[in-house]
């Protein structure tokens, strides 16, 4: 079986979901707007220089919605979709999922931001298989800030996607894999798979992209 996996921000999107939102969620009167700023741009140098601590980022990046609650951080969702998300993502993009997909290929996008980010995100690509950070949920059954399981980020990606093939019976033996990915932190996986495609690639993964000879793809080029 052919397995198409993508990183979802900056490869299949041209923004940052996860900081996106933050953003968003300052600019609806959620989060005082310097204090979150400076901590959310602090977070956003770690992963870039890829020393992000994930579960500490994760508990600060879903503070807002957990304390607005479920109905509010929903249809704030849905108007982040409207109004950020939709706008910025480009035919390009779209049709390379298509192509994958008219292929007989099995597509799954494989991100490090929090599910209830990116689900929406996902299902507006018409991509159905969606592996993300999986949140803690409360009795009441809204996120608590803490992970559940292992985060797909960096080295996690590859237990993740391990995970999802094996409750379909499979093993890495059984697929022919390719993976984009922009990110420096997506480096185990896309040294794991067969087709390593850098996507819109930062400066360090552009550089072992072009050493090693894996396809480069600037995807938002004009």
């Amino acid at each position: 079986m052919k397995l198409a996996l993508f990183d979802l921000d900056h490869t299949l999107i041209p923004i940052d979901s996860d900081y996106a939102w933050g953003a968003y969620t300052t600019s609806i009167g959620w989060t005082d707007p310097v204090v979150f700023q400076q901590r959310n741009d602090d977070f956003y140098a770690h992963y870039k220089a890829g020393t992000l601590d994930i579960h500490e980022y994760v508990l600060f990046a879903t503070d807002a919605a957990r304390r607005q609650g479920a109905a509010k951080s929903i249809a704030a969702h849905a108007d982040f979709m409207r109004t950020v998300v939709l706008p910025v993502i480009k035919p390009v993009a779209r049709e390379l999922l298509r192509q994958h997909q008219e292929a007989g290929d099995q597509v799954v996008i494989v991100t490090a931001t929090n599910a209830f980010v990116t689900r929406p995100i996902a299902l507006a690509l018409g991509v159905d298989e969606l592996i993300a950070v999986d949140l803690e949920h409360d009795a009441s059954g809204w996120i608590t800030g803490k992970i559940q399981g292992v985060p797909s980020f960096r080295e996690g990606k590859i237990s993740r996607v391990e995970d999802w093939l094996a409750h379909r019976g499979w093993g890495w033996g059984d697929v022919e894999a390719t993976f984009y990915s922009d990110s420096i932190n997506d480096l185990a996986l896309l040294e794991k798979v067969q087709h390593p495609v850098a996507t819109n690639p930062d400066a360090r993964l552009r550089a072992i992209a072009t050493e090693r000879g894996w396809r480069i793809l600037d995807l938002f080029t004009p």
